[in-house]
């Protein structure tokens, strides 16, 4: 897309847009179906993300009934692309697939190529019959949620519609391009004070970390909760974090090293451990687990925090916490998860879960109403995002490889049709007064 055409869609009114001819190709980060099984036989620990992505141009498609067009400014790193890039568990064509078979307009999301990522910042550039809350001009972020909303199930927690699906991971025409195709109930408004990349970086993670932590449907957070934050600096852990103390819980941050650890302490936790120095190893080999460990993690966390137990396990590296987390937690105590970024069997002493009548809830993404809410933390400047870098969209194989490899802090931005990372601010007197919590994960 050339700068023309972007500075139009950034600047212009909403007649103009409507009326500016919408490209018949765009650029867009995309895994080729003929390469799915380029890493087969490969340890996935030893697969390589940016061999897998490329960028191509690819056809732009047209919005249908209740769908919009976006002009997507800025996007960001997800570990659902990471999971995409390597074909790991699965191919993320199974799913495309599965959707088209499923007929009507999904049937054209099973393609030779699979466009990848599940944020943007952007401009709505066209909207399909039906959508009448959105229209061209407007500014908004997108959360990842796709429903159809056909069936019973869906209608009191939209994330149990059989049809829920992951929007730029299980659907196509994601986030991680210079147009993106999405359902309208997906869009959200963008926060004025933040630019484009800024208000990328926080729609998955923010929406998964409220739901998780904060919603009935989660964890049911409560002031003066205990609650253990795995990867606390992280992408999704920072917003739990966030989380935990604007909700007047006691977050116990645990990090990977004394950078992550700094970040922790800037946005206000004092209980923290890393990893790092303390050295846990939770696993004696490949299959045993050393409940020692786990009982020295727990009488650590007690002395950070007086003596008490943790209320809330808040849970999204799967195999290599587990055991641990459902250990520490108190009697009665929630384990909640959503993720399982070191693999996905969890084992743990069931002993510590049914004698302590703990609970082990499973946690995924979040329903449009919890991402509303989120997203209007975001855009009062009671959330911020957590932003640390952001790569051109040319270079978003080596984002990927950032995140994957554990090098990054907070989120990975990509900027896609905006210029640079200053760009979409259109609030200053709001930003002024959070400018040194927007740019905490920068200065670190």
């Amino acid at each position: 897309m050339d700068s023309a055409f972007a500075e139009t869609v950034e600047n212009a009114g909403s007649a103009e847009i409507a009326a500016l001819p919408v490209p018949d190709h765009y650029r867009a980060a995309v895994l080729r179906r003929a390469e799915q099984t380029m890493f087969d036989g490969v340890p996935a620990a030893e697969r390589d993300p940016a061999k897998s992505i490329h960028i191509e141009d690819v056809p732009t498609p047209e919005p249908g009934p209740g769908e919009a067009l976006i002009a997507v400014m800025a996007s960001s790193i997800n570990y659902n692309t990471v999971w995409s890039a390597l074909f790991s568990p699965v191919s993320t064509f199974a799913f495309l697939d599965r959707y088209a078979r499923t007929g009507g307009s999904a049937a054209r999301h099973s393609l030779p190529y699979h466009v990848i990522g599940s944020d943007l910042a952007g401009v709505v550039l066209r909207t399909g019959p039906g959508v009448r809350r959105w229209r061209p001009g407007d500014r908004v972020v997108a959360h990842c949620l796709s429903v159809e909303l056909e069936d019973p199930e869906g209608h009191d927690d939209a994330m149990l519609d059989p049809q829920q699906r992951i929007w730029g991971y299980e659907t196509n025409y994601g986030g991680l391009a210079e147009l993106a195709l999405v359902k309208a109930n997906q869009l959200m408004p963008k926060a004025g004070h933040l630019s484009w990349a800024e208000a990328a970086s926080s729609g998955l993670v923010n929406s998964t970390a409220y739901r998780q932590l904060v919603s009935r449907n989660g964890a049911d957070m409560r002031q003066g909760d205990n609650i253990l934050i795995w990867g606390a600096a992280g992408g999704l852990g920072s917003y739990a974090t966030q989380y935990a103390l604007a909700g007047g819980a006691t977050p116990i941050c645990v990090v990977s090293s004394e950078r992550k650890a700094a970040i922790c302490r800037d946005m206000g936790a004092e209980a923290i451990i890393d990893r790092g120095v303390e050295n846990y190893q939770f696993w004696r080999d490949e299959r045993t687990q050393d409940p020692r460990e786990w009982r020295r993690f727990g009488e650590r966390i007690r002395e950070l925090i007086g003596g008490e137990h943790v209320d809330i396990v808040f849970e999204h590296p799967g195999r290599e916490t587990f055991g641990a987390s459902v250990y520490v937690a108190r009697r009665g105590g929630a384990i909640v998860t959503c993720a399982s970024t070191s693999g996905y069997m969890h084992e743990f002493d069931n002993r510590y879960l049914w004698m302590h009548l703990k609970r082990i809830i499973g946690s995924h993404f979040a329903n449009y109403r919890e991402a509303w809410q989120a997203n209007r933390l975001i855009v009062r400047g009671r959330i911020h995002p957590t932003l640390s870098c952001a790569y051109p969209l040319s270079e978003v194989g080596t984002a990927v490889d950032d995140v994957f490899h554990n090098r990054h802090h907070g989120k990975v931005g990509v900027l896609c049709m905006s210029p640079s990372e200053d760009h979409g601010i259109t609030d200053q007197a709001l930003r002024s007064k959070h400018e040194h919590a927007i740019n905490r994960f920068r200065r670190f």
